[in-house]
């Protein structure tokens, strides 16, 4: 004879004495008429669950026996449907892609020969069972208080019309808490850059500012993601102080504290980016216009649960409270940390911008905008320049230099010809001979500082009167002015220039020109015929026997 089945109901009656009334094994036995194996038996059953005692208070006998006994058999009356495995069911929902569908569907495979749940009562099964599960606070969103961005996963390609190079568009969405506005757009990545731009176009679309916005925590403006005092960088810093709002980043590795930007980027990713797959992009502008289009209407799409939809919803609760823009966008900067050279520069980006000379060898921090390079040191800014567009260029400017550097550095070509010209006109045409006759004008720079010098050791007549006899003597150089001066060649008279020489008398040795044009003459003249060659007498000679050659000059013999 089998053993009698236990009902449910003294099961669940119990636990609640052993859980809730804190009975021993034998006062439970004997109150419920059961064996103390019995009882043991479904404790331990309901120890290994790992559920508590309220949530298995709360499910139905049919849930509840599901859960004590997964593996058992359930026995089932003629027409009684099989009920599907919630707690596996519950886990495999935590896989990425799984949905209630499929699992319907799998669950009614399973079962080919007994009767299932449609999956209306499937869905409205597993909903009474996690209700019993750990409990969520539902946030309560005031209007205008919390602004949620975030990225969505997929991107979207934009053609390159001149290449055809294939590059992926991220889309960027906000929506705010209150009444779910959504914004999105397309921006090339997720760098620094790319959120802040497009963080401040979506207060533009919404046409106020949030008193909070919550991202998640992503290296462009999270410094030090942390669960309680998260740390943002110095340019998220700035952005959320342009816009007088406060940026808190939701806690790492929880999803639920930006609830909102998780529903918001999978509504965009249903409604506008599922939209667009089929469609080619040229430019990251055309992406935008198209998602501007869909944008709209996704804003006027009326809600499924609720009255009205996200635009009547806005103009009604988050409108009104948003704070006013301020006057001007946020323009995007970066910070970085620069070490001074000992020129007095430093080097962002490929370009070189001075600094004043005493902050040489130390370390400053660097503002960069789209337009200006701003330097600081000490939170104090020292100095700021146009931003430069060519590589290698540089950026000087005068008050940072040191006396000397800018002494030197107004010493122009025509500052020194003026110089020359007060001196005197031979003074000049040695500093003009100085700064025509290098490769670079500033080459001769040195050589007439030179000459300054000489001035105020030795007076401007006394250096007129030199260089004078320099240019008499055809050195124009600022050394043989010194050697004048110091030997005071200057002070004595000139020279007088030396007198043509006399022209020699005639005489029958000296020959014109009129000797060289005459004997040219007879070159063509038929009159005076070629010497003839010399006969062998003459080749051999009268007294020497020695062979002579045409030209009549001896050769050699070979014995």
């Amino acid at each position: 004879m089998s053993a009698q089945r236990v009902a449910m109901r003294n099961i669940k009656e119990c636990l609640r004495l052993k859980f809730e009334g804190g009975l021993s094994h034998e006062k439970i036995a004997r109150a419920l008429q059961l064996s103390k194996g019995v009882v043991s038996k479904y404790v331990t059953a309901a120890n290994e669950t790992g559920l508590e005692w309220p949530v298995l208070a709360a499910l139905d006998e049919v849930a509840l026996a599901a859960a004590l006994l997964p593996t058992a058999k359930v026995r089932q009356t003629r027409g009684e449907r099989v009920l599907p495995d919630l707690i596996t069911i519950h886990r495999e929902l935590r896989r990425k892609g799984v949905t209630l569908q499929l699992l319907w569907e799998e669950y009614v495979a399973a079962h080919p020969e007994q009767p299932t749940y449609r999956y209306t009562q499937f869905v409205e099964h597993y909903r009474r069972y996690a209700s019993t599960l750990k409990r969520s606070m539902r946030q309560q969103h005031r209007a205008g208080e919390k602004l949620f961005i975030d990225y969505a996963g997929p991107t979207l390609p934009v053609i390159d019309p001149a290449t055809g190079e294939i590059s992926r568009a991220h889309i960027f969405v906000a929506a705010l808490g209150a009444s779910n506005y959504t914004y999105a757009c397309a921006t090339p990545g997720e760098a620094q850059v790319d959120w802040l731009t497009a963080l401040g176009q979506a207060f533009s679309y919404f046409g106020g500012v949030s008193e909070m916005v919550v991202p998640d925590n992503p290296r462009a403006l999270i410094a030090h993601p942390d669960r309680y005092e998260p740390g943002l960088n110095r340019a998220a810093l700035e952005c959320a102080r342009h816009y007088d709002t406060v940026m808190l980043p939701a806690r790492p590795r929880k999803p639920q504290d930006k609830a909102k930007a998780e529903v918001a980027v999978q509504i965009v990713e249903r409604w506008i980016m599922a939209r667009l797959r089929h469609q080619q992009f040229f430019s990251l502008h055309a992406l935008n216009q198209a998602i501007a289009e869909l944008l709209e209407d996704l804003n006027q799409r009326p809600f499924k649960k609720l009255d009205g939809c996200r635009r009547e919803w806005f103009e009604r609760l988050d409108q009104p409270v948003l704070r006013p823009l301020p006057q001007h966008p946020y323009e995007v900067v970066t910070f970085k940390r620069c070490k001074v050279n000992i020129d007095y520069h430093i080097e962002v980006n490929g370009g070189f911008y001075s600094v004043p000379s005493a902050l040489a060898r130390q370390s400053v921090d660097v503002r960069l905008s789209a337009h200006t390079v701003e330097i600081l040191h000490g939170n104090r800014r020292v100095a700021s320049h146009l931003r430069l567009q060519r590589r290698g260029a540089y950026s000087t400017q005068s008050e940072h230099m040191p006396a000397s550097h800018k002494a030197h550095r107004e010493w122009t070509p025509q500052r020194l010809l003026d110089w020359g010209e007060r001196i005197g006109p031979h003074a000049r045409q040695i500093v003009e001979y100085q700064l025509t006759h290098k490769p670079h004008p500033e080459m001769g720079y040195r050589a007439c500082l030179g000459l300054l010098s000489l001035a105020r050791q030795y007076g401007n007549a006394r250096l007129e009167a030199a260089a004078s006899r320099a240019v008499q003597l055809r050195a124009l150089n600022g050394r043989t002015v010194r050697n004048l001066l110091k030997q005071g060649l200057d002070q004595q008279p000139l020279p007088k220039p030396a007198t043509p020489a006399a022209q020699p008398s005639s005489h029958e040795n000296v020959r014109g020109a009129d000797y060289y044009t005459q004997e040219e003459l007879f070159d063509d003249d038929p009159t005076h015929p070629e010497p003839a060659a010399p006969t062998a007498a003459e080749r051999h000679g009268p007294s020497t026997g020695r062979a002579v050659d045409a030209a009549g000059q001896p050769q050699l013999e070979l014995r």
